[in-house]
């Protein structure tokens, strides 16, 4: 009798303390949202120091999240790039090294890959969320990537190549994920949004436009500079929603760009040395991990980050196994002024188009490696290296290769050993 009623005791004690005594599998799991920005240069945010372009949803997010400012892909075109955050895996291993097959090739040979792999919304579907995607989406039907709503149809005999209706989302309001999470109830929930912004056309409404109008003698410049706006804009309503709906709480939210962009001033298109380039306008851009309560807030300027991390990030977050396999880190569990194994990073470009989609090397065009602030960059030949301190010359204007030797050689055993 002594016993039940201490037990009655403890029961009232924990019910008053609002403390569960419940398995942690069995607990609210993280919601995951995605903001993935369209080609954006790392440096053109207010949080990044840009004079000119305002992002202050973004700056916000910047706060309160772990941002990694030193952050990469390692494929500088959209559909690689995609492909590494869905899987985890470099384009050499996912085999979606560039956006469509070589002339007389069928599309849906690309497809064997998306669906021989384990990717991050099929990962989350078989755990019970509810999975919408939206925006950017390359690999046929949606729901061959584990997505349980979608906005895409992905059908090449009805327009379908890289997101269709999907790319809709954001250019036309954030309806879709509105509905979205109407209808969620208590699942948990990953949503993918991934519009064509700042991606061109660079024709940003009036009321952006209006802020950059004459700023740089170059209207290419301007409109772009409004896209980036914009992009922020619609940023503000989805992280609006979360709030608003209190799900802001329980939510992993995960910002970067699927690769840079300079804008030519005298055309509407990207300049060299950014888009398709293994160098900083083409590979680089801020990486945000926002978690209330679990990932604390740090402005990291110093420690390399990739979008190879995010998966296992993302895995070891929602307390799910990391396949043995994946070449990324968890982000989250580095300590301030801890750096990734070897403090390297490594990348990859192909060509635009795949010109077989079995192997990876036949459309290698340039590798290159990350060691602290040395940079080294080698065609696929081989006969074309450089090397710069992204320290002291970040805009990649000095090739030191001939001047040090012994760091070129080291850095290229590096880069060796990865890609073998």
């Amino acid at each position: 009798m002594h016993r039940l009623f201490a037990s009655l005791a403890m029961l009232a004690l924990l019910c008053c303390c609002n403390v569960v005594l419940a398995d942690p599998a069995t607990r609210a799991r993280p919601n995951v949202v995605i903001l993935l920005s369209d080609d954006q240069a790392y440096t053109d945010y207010g949080f990044m120091g840009h004079p000119q372009i305002t992002t202050p949803h973004l700056d916000q997010l910047a706060k309160e999240s772990l941002t990694f400012t030193r952050g990469y892909v390692p494929t500088s075109l959209c559909r690689p790039s995609l492909m590494t955050l869905l899987t985890g895996r470099y384009a050499h291993d996912h085999l979606v090294t560039g956006n469509d097959p070589s002339p007389g090739t069928n599309r849906a040979e690309i497809l064997q890959h998306i669906q021989r792999l384990k990717v991050l919304p099929a990962i989350l579907r078989e755990q019970g969320y509810k999975t919408l995607q939206t925006g950017k989406w390359w690999e046929g039907s949606p729901e061959l990537g584990g997505f349980t709503s979608a906005m895409t149809h992905g059908d090449p005999k009805r327009g379908g190549r890289h997101g269709d209706e999907g790319l809709k989302i954001g250019r036309q309001g954030i309806q879709p994920i509105k509905d979205f999470l109407d209808s969620t109830g208590k699942e948990p929930f990953f949503i993918w949004y991934a519009p064509m912004l700042p991606h061109t056309p660079h024709n940003p409404p009036e009321e952006w436009i209006a802020k950059y109008r004459g700023k740089n003698n170059s209207v290419h410049v301007d409109r772009y500079h409004a896209m980036c706006s914009w992009w922020d804009h619609t940023c503000g309503e989805v992280l609006a929603e979360l709030k608003n709906r209190k799900l802001e709480e329980n939510t992993i939210v995960v910002y970067l760009c699927d690769n840079g962009w300079i804008q030519d001033p005298i055309a509407p298109k990207y300049a060299p040395r950014s888009k398709r380039s293994p160098n900083e306008g083409g590979v680089r851009t801020p990486i945000m991990l926002k978690w209330p309560g679990h990932i604390t807030p740090r402005f990291d300027q110093t420690t390399l980050a990739s979008s190879i991390d995010v998966v296992p990030t993302l895995l070891r977050a929602l307390q799910l196994d990391v396949p043995k396999d994946l070449p990324g880190i968890d982000l989250v569990s580095l300590r301030e002024g801890q750096n990734r194994p070897g403090n390297a990073l490594f990348g990859e470009i192909f060509e635009h188009d795949i010109p077989d989609v079995t192997k990876a090397h036949p459309g290698l065009m340039y590798r290159w490696c990350i060691q602290d602030t040395w940079k080294l960059i080698v065609s696929a030949d081989g006969k074309s290296v450089e090397l710069y301190d992204l320290k002291s010359d970040p805009g990649e204007t000095k090739n030191l290769a001939a001047a040090a030797p012994d760091r070129v050689q080291a850095m290229l055993t590096l880069l060796d050993r990865w890609w073998k």
